[in-house]
């Protein structure tokens, strides 16, 4: 790829400038689309034009004037028989005012905005004498505007996007001209041309909203070059390694689905032979298992663990937060302790002879599961037949992180099998991108009984309510969540904010029990504090978003969140997933202060009108786009040049065919496609 000094008038200084807009190649400058069209061709009438309309006036200069005042400015008065503006410079020279000399014919482009004595052109772009009543020779067109960054001028990007197109013209096509007529889509250098210079009656509406074929040409290419990069990234790691073929002879399975109070869901079942039978091959399992809270996963990755205890290997499960591992050894220690499985634990407060009695039982082989933090990616931390790791909540993880676990299980070509858990719905159209190196298994289906959460919102004026409102759920012996966010990233503020609230609530409500859970607390004093709200002898729990995942205590029924309008939806819906576990009906009250924004309105309003967790995803993507929505586990790789996940969903299906044809009968074609588009950042694929 040829770098953007290659072009004449770009030196180090101007290379700069574009490496801010991450145009470091000439091939970059190709894809840097408009944000809209400018029509610099057809004359408008300044009689028939209103402000806030641009175009191009040709007329002649009445008079022109420096005004003075607290910015010197030269207006200069023009008029084309139809009507009168004003152009204003507040940047000039002295010659140009001489320039402007009554009479003389001025062809100038801008948008008109009320001022003071008429309609004024701030700053247009102009040209004095004949040749501005004789307008442009050669081709007509649309004139591009682009994103543009502080000393980098739209007439440069143009100047410098016109040399790149002249050089596009050799760069090759990777998409088989019979792939791009299947589709019914120009060549790439016919839709690189178009979408830069389209001519003066093109709709530019398609263009600028990415609708037209030309765009859609571009945005199929990208989307297929991250697909297929995917798509490697999960070849080399099943081509470079083995794994253990798991077949369990049922024994700890049976008892513990027996053991169970409960039946699992059609959902869970269907999951649950899927990863059975993943890891009954020799090639590594690499399985996303999806599913909306309270949906029932654990049980789900408890089964796959045992099913790898069965046939002699160990299990490891990882969490991205003490509180959330801590929900899971509790849970896993509940089925599987009664089965005469010990299970452990490894996290970064852990220390001393425990900690080490612990790791020297996992590296011996006598220690068959084991739940744990960050921690567990330490040197120190060693395993005798690892054969499966299941991550939860992954996308808070680095992905060099979850590749440094699996790691652990090599044994010459030998590795363990994945299980990538989450409780954040992904829409389908980012999951078929994002984890295109993955399996993907639904758990779609609640386990009956659950109850959609009633959701409001409030706003803080109306906390006394709230308050009296918990006061009376307090009595009728039911339990309550009061969850304190703070807009700052930083647990001691959250932590203050939390023991400030803790405070106001025991006086509001003395006769009752309130408890508090934050980051900062000694893991046995939260361990105790979560131990008696569970235990029912805690009736309110003012906790900070460290409860977001992992917390089961089907007793309460009503969940706060203060300054509700600070998170983001996907953490909202977590957050009230901790409610509606039991019997009765239960509330969630977003609490927030006012003004919204309107995104802010916006998320309030989808998670009031709705309890499905895809359907909140969708709209997640929607408002916040796919990067925030799947958090560190890519970061800056799904940051695309033109496509948009929302808006091409429905070209993915026919990516995944396209991805299909290309490598099986153009396989040469892929690596360079692959190049062009993610280039160095083809993912993390040989760590």
């Amino acid at each position: 790829m040829q770098p953007v000094t290659t072009l004449k008038g770009v030196g180090p200084q101007m290379a700069q400038r574009l490496a801010r807009l991450h145009l470091e190649t000439v091939q970059d400058l190709l894809f840097h689309l408009p944000l809209r069209y400018e029509d610099r061709d057809t004359v408008r009438q300044l009689g028939a034009m209103q402000p806030g309309e641009s175009g191009v006036i040709v007329g002649r200069v009445e008079h022109a004037g420096v005004a003075e005042g607290r910015r010197r400015r030269l207006i200069v008065r023009i008029s084309d028989g139809t009507g009168q503006a004003d152009l204003v410079f507040f940047h000039f020279h002295p010659g140009q005012r001489q320039q402007m000399r009554p009479g003389t014919p001025i062809r100038c482009f801008g948008e008109l905005r009320p001022g003071p004595t008429g309609l004024q052109m701030a700053h247009p772009e102009y040209r004095l004498g004949p040749q501005a009543e004789a307008g442009d020779s050669g081709p007509h067109g649309l004139t591009p505007v682009y994103p543009a960054t502080q000393g980098l001028q739209q007439q440069t990007l143009r100047k410098l996007i016109d040399q790149a197109l002249a050089r596009a013209r050799h760069m090759p096509d990777w998409l088989p001209t019979e792939l791009t007529r299947d589709l019914g889509l120009p060549s790439l250098a016919e839709a690189l041309h178009y979408v830069h210079k389209p001519p003066v009656d093109a709709d530019t509406a398609p263009l600028v909203e990415g609708r037209h074929p030309c765009v859609q040409r571009l945005a199929v290419e990208e989307l297929l070059a991250h697909h297929l990069s995917m798509r490697r990234l999960r070849a080399h790691l099943q081509a470079s390694a083995d794994a253990p073929a798991i077949h369990g002879d049922g024994r700890l399975t049976r008892r513990l689905l027996e053991s169970l109070p409960f039946a699992l869901t059609n959902a869970q079942r269907r999951v649950d032979r899927e990863l059975a039978g993943d890891m009954a091959h020799a090639v590594p399992m690499l399985r996303l298992v999806q599913g909306d809270v309270g949906s029932g996963k654990t049980v789900v990755a408890a089964l796959a663990a045992l099913r790898a205890v069965e046939a002699g290997y160990q299990a490891v499960i990882m969490a991205p937060t003490e509180l959330l591992a801590e929900q899971h050894l509790r849970s896993f220690s509940e089925w599987l302790a009664p089965l005469g499985l010990e299970v452990g634990w490894v996290s970064g407060r852990a220390s001393g002879r425990k900690r080490e009695a612990v790791l020297a039982a996992l590296a011996a082989g006598e220690l068959p599961v084991v739940v744990g933090t960050h921690a567990l990616f330490q040197e120190d931390v060693r395993f005798h037949a690892l054969g499966l790791v299941i991550v939860d909540e992954q996308h808070r993880f680095g992905v060099h992180q979850r590749l440094a676990l699996k790691e652990k299980g090599h044994q010459g070509r030998s590795q363990p099998h994945q299980i990538i858990m989450t409780a954040t719905p992904i829409p389908r159209t980012l999951a078929m991108t994002a984890y295109a190196d993955l399996d993907v298994s639904l758990i779609d289906e609640l386990p009956p009984g659950r109850k959609p959460v009633k959701t409001v919102a409030l706003s803080e004026s109306r906390r006394d309510e709230v308050v009296a409102r918990i006061g009376a759920a307090l009595e009728q012996g039911r339990q309550a969540y009061w969850v304190c966010t703070l807009i700052e990233d930083s647990e001691v503020l959250e932590a203050q904010a939390a023991e400030a609230t803790y405070a106001a609530l025991e006086e509001a409500l003395p006769e009752h029990a309130v408890g508090l859970v934050h980051g900062r607390m000694k893991p046995t004093e939260k361990d105790a504090v979560m131990a008696d709200f569970a235990a029912g002898r805690i009736g309110l729990l003012v906790a900070t978003t460290v409860i977001e995942v992992g917390v089961n205590v089907p007793n309460a029924s009503l969940m706060i969140i203060e300054n509700a309008e600070r998170l983001g939806l996907a953490q909202l819906h977590q957050l009230r997933g901790r409610v509606g576990r039991g019997e009765a009906e239960s509330s969630c009250v977003l609490m927030y202060h006012g003004p919204l924004s309107r995104t802010a309105r916006a998320r309030l309003e989808v998670l009031r009108r709705s309890n499905d967790g895809f359907e909140i995803a969708r709209r997640d993507l929607e408002i916040r786009g796919p990067g925030e929505l799947l958090g560190t586990r890519q970061t800056g790789d799904l940051t695309y040049r033109v496509a948009d996940l929302n808006r091409d969903a429905a070209l993915l299906p026919r990516v995944q065919a396209l991805g299909d044809r290309l490598q099986q009968q153009h396989p040469e074609r892929v690596e360079p496609l692959v190049r062009r588009w993610v280039g160095a950042a083809e993912r993390y694929g040989q760590v």
